[in-house]
């Protein structure tokens, strides 16, 4: 059937993506094959497709669709994340919107919102991975709070409660004042600032004199309980043992502590202590015993102990203090300051520490099973440089503040008691039966009980993914957990390595004795191409959907993989998704030539293409063992890399040019099939990175039945599994593959002296050669049709009055006379001269290096030295030409 005379992928993406869902390719049960599972990074509910998904989905659907064609049980289970924080200030947004204030709203009422929000707004991006091909299991679609995986949290955190692995208690933590509550420090986001440097003096008590304290947040002076100093600096040593100053503005008197926390070199030596607003001051004021004193509200407003700033924004107040405490005399001088200041992830507002009641996840113990997973490489990181960075949170890890102070997400299965005291249960119902046990009071009604308003931090939700999307909380001995648990690979960011990777490998060895996961694909991060992070405040993110548009899916496909090594940053240009787009026009085209083709049953397989048909077939199956091994190392960037030159180079450059039929004449029987038979293979091994485009050419390139599909094929087997150069393969094969590469060179030397010497490409040449060792006599009848020749003739001696290059050690020549005009060649002979010379310096150089022989491979070793023998017989017969001419 013909084909389009134009690719247009807008034409046949849809098209496909019906096909493949009507028929159920996509999905997955468990069964007798190998299962292959993935578990997608849940996005956002609030958010759409921006390039960083891109990138991450369309690896992990390379990944799936390869396996699927390795006849394995392919299973992608896609998924959305509730986002608490993010999802909540949406909502809250969308209210303020209308003139609903949440504070007026019951909890019922406003998750009847959020409810309502999600149904709108929570499907969209999985929607957009439809449009990039992504091949998930659309009916394994979960959310993070969907019924069976909110029960699963709840009883989660009860059973780590009654193993004493969770707590609740006042701790200094960060405060998110715009989401109004309290985050991880996994969740602050430091960045430097630049603010100033105050130096307020603080009167010593009972003096005139005064102690000069340098601080960034004039502001919580007004929390100050105690002013410490190093007992080591001597600038401090007159003040006595019990001496005490004034804290400015607010007068009120507090001790001089000593401790040698205290840097000596930091400002003036001398510390504010406020142990409510900084985790040192607060850890200096639990060791001395120091008043703690909370100046703000939730918001970031000051609150009464805020004297006359009560009811002021922490920042006006900042502004405010530093002209109050000039007037009163008491600001010695102010400097410019760079510094670190935390902003939360999720609201980008400068963090407050804070102590606030919440509960705590114990983290070191249950840690030490995920270290050691990925220091062993039971879990492999790729690439394996992030080992130390995942090393280091794990052995400096906190333990895990998992309240939220929101209503949207799982609410604390804490229920309060009426004279004080709580109790944690899965339900109402088990925790009414807890609290009348506890309490000794039979009559107490649910009415009595008061549940813990807060939620759980999201992560708590998202740590289980791979266990809760096959129900193994709740029921953990199911067919589908005992089936597709551990999942295979796990593609990601490597920012969230932390809060998210190693927490589902902590989550996996507590609650299945097993990791999740065999290996952790982290990906770099997109940028432009002035290296700045992609993101809709800066502008640079183009829409994914328009690029689609624009380039085709597949176009867009290719265009992030080609520069995307694991764990390597994208420099997205928008010319690749052109570079993607063309390629897809380059095998387009190449099909509809090959099809065009007319066979005559009569003709035999002339010589020529019978040892282009040998050579592709050798140098595909190298390929292929190549891929095989780069997928092995999750090298996914530079298999298509290979795919790319193996179809764009040699397939369509080299190969289909070797066996094209002359115009207008027909082709045989055998040199068709063989062409077909590798456009077959060539399809189903770039299916994975292009499927839109390899499935709308298979399906024409023989009779297919309702229900058929590449994605459902198997890939082409590799003959030879060694990889490229290795001793073990078929001499024959390399035999070919080495003799094909002379002949590529003696096909562009003659082009080049068409080209130099203005003879057009339909004039028939001679060719006469100087035949050793590097002449390919094999490939002499390739060699005639492709460089036009109307003889290969073999000399004993150089000619005169031809235009001459060497390939390796084989000289060529074309004659030409009375063509070749000597003032004009000599220059051209001897900068090529000039150049060989040098090239032949720099390999000498390296090959008298002693160490570099004895250390380097040895296959890296004699590669220099076949360079060196290549130079030395190019010199010398230009050293011969340039002598001839002159």
């Amino acid at each position: 059937m013909e084909i389009a005379a134009k690719y247009a992928p807008q034409q046949i993406e849809q098209k496909w993506y019906d096909y493949w869902m009507e028929h159920g390719f996509f999905l997955s049960v468990p069964d007798a094959r190998e299962p292959y599972t993935i578990v997608i990074p849940p996005p956002n509910v609030t958010g759409v497709l921006h390039m960083g998904h891109m990138l991450n989905e369309t690896i992990q659907d390379v990944l799936v669709r390869r396996a699927r064609m390795q006849g394995k049980n392919a299973c992608w289970v896609p998924g959305t994340d509730h986002a608490s924080i993010a999802t909540e200030a949406k909502v809250v947004a969308k209210l303020k919107a209308e003139g609903i204030d949440k504070g007026s709203l019951t909890r019922e009422e406003f998750l009847k919102h959020a409810w309502e929000w999600k149904e709108k707004h929570g499907g969209i991006i999985l929607s957009q991975l439809r449009r990039l091909g992504a091949s998930c299991d659309w009916e394994r679609t979960k959310f993070t709070m969907d019924p069976a995986l909110s029960r699963s949290v709840i009883k989660v955190f009860v059973d780590l409660y009654n193993k004493g692995k969770i707590y609740r208690g006042v701790r200094m933590v960060n405060w998110d004042p715009a989401a109004l509550t309290a985050l991880s420090d996994e969740e602050v986001i430091h960045r430097e600032s630049q603010g100033k440097l105050y130096y307020l003096r603080y009167m010593i008590e009972g003096t005139a004199d005064y102690l000069v304290v340098a601080t960034t947040r004039p502001e919580t002076i007004l929390g100050d309980t105690a002013l410490c100093v190093n007992p080591n600096d001597p600038r401090y040593r007159h003040l006595p043992a019990d001496a005490r100053v004034i804290v400015p503005l607010v007068n009120r008197s507090v001790p001089v502590i000593r401790d040698e926390y205290v840097d000596i070199e930091f400002g003036t030596g001398a510390l504010k202590v406020t142990p409510a607003h900084d985790v040192n001051d607060y850890m200096l004021g639990e060791k001395y015993g120091l008043e703690t004193i909370d100046i703000f509200n939730d918001d970031g407003t000051l609150n009464a102990h805020g004297a006359q700033y009560a009811g002021m924004d922490r920042f006006d107040v900042r502004r405010q203090i530093e002209i109050d405490l000039a007037e009163a005399g008491l600001l010695e001088k102010v400097e410019p300051y760079t510094n670190q200041v935390g902003y939360s992830e999720r609201t980008n507002v400068p963090i407050e520490p804070k102590l606030s009641m919440q509960w705590f996840l114990k983290m070191e113990e249950l840690a030490r099973p995920a270290l050691k997973a990925v220091m062993e490489d039971t879990v492999r990181l790729v690439p394996a440089k992030f080992k130390n960075t995942y090393r280091y949170w794990m052995e400096n890890v906190k333990d895990w503040c998992i309240s939220r102070q929101l209503w949207w997400g799982q609410q604390i299965p804490a229920y309060y008691l009426p004279e004080g005291g709580y109790v944690v249960a899965e339900t109402p119902e088990e925790a009414l039966e807890a609290a009348r046990e506890k309490t000794g009071n039979p009559s107490l009604s649910p009415a009595d009980l008061r549940q813990d308003p807060d939620v759980l931090d999201t992560w708590f939700s998202s740590w289980l993914w791979p266990i809760s999307v096959f129900d193994g909380i709740n029921n953990p001995e199911n067919d589908e957990i005992k089936y597709y648990y551990p999942t295979n690979d796990l593609v990601t960011g490597p920012d969230i390595l932390f809060f998210w990777v190693a927490r589902m490998i902590i989550a996996g060895y507590e609650y299945r004795g097993e990791k999740p996961f065999g290996s952790v694909y982290l990906t770099g991060i997109v940028r432009d191409k002035l290296r700045r992070k992609m993101s809709k405040s800066l502008g640079n993110s183009p829409d994914p959907i328009e690029l689609i548009d624009r380039y085709g899916a597949d176009g867009v496909r290719v265009a992030m993989l080609l520069c995307s090594a694991a764990g390597s940053d994208l420099l997205f240009d928008e010319s690749l998704c052109e570079q993607g787009r063309n390629f897809g026009n380059k095998i387009w085209n190449a099909y509809r030539l090959v099809q065009g083709w007319q066979v005559d049953e009569r003709l035999v397989q002339c010589e020529g293409n019978c040892l282009a048909v040998e050579w592709f077939d050798a140098i595909l199956d190298r390929t292929l063992a190549s891929v095989e091994a780069d997928f092995a190392a999750y090298r996914i960037s530079e298999a298509l890399m290979q795919l790319y030159k193996l179809f764009w180079d040699e397939f369509s450059g080299w190969y289909l040019e070797m066996v094209k039929p002359a115009y207008q004449q027909p082709t045989d029987r055998a040199t068709l099939d063989a062409t077909l038979g590798f456009f077959d293979k060539l399809l189903r091994v770039l299916h994975p990175f292009m499927p839109f485009l390899t499935e709308e050419l298979w399906q024409n390139i023989a009779p297919r039945k309702d229900g058929e599909s590449l994605m459902m094929s198997r890939l082409p087997e590799v003959k030879c599994a060694c990889g490229e150069g290795s001793g073990s393969r078929d001499a024959g094969a390399e035999g070919l593959l080495a003799g094909a590469e002379l002949l590529k060179e003696a096909v562009s030397g003659v082009r080049n002296i068409r080209k130099e010497h203005n003879l057009p490409n339909k004039e028939a040449l001679e060719l006469c050669v100087i035949a050793d060792e590097n002449y390919p006599a094999a490939f002499a009848p390739l060699l005639e049709k492709m460089a036009n020749l109307s003889a290969v003739r073999t000399v004993g001696e150089k000619l005169p009055d031809a235009a001459a290059f060497v390939v390796k050690t084989t000289q060529y020549f074309v004659p030409l006379p009375g063509k070749i005009d000597a003032a004009e060649e000599l220059p051209k002979l001897e900068a090529e001269l000039e150049y060989l010379e040098g090239f032949l310096a720099s390999v000498n150089k390296k090959l008298s290096n002693e160490r570099f022989v004895q250390s380097a491979p040895e296959k890296v070793v004699a590669n220099e030295r076949a360079k060196q023998a290549d130079a030395e017989a190019k010199i010398a017969a230009l050293r011969e030409r340039i002598a001839a001419l002159k």
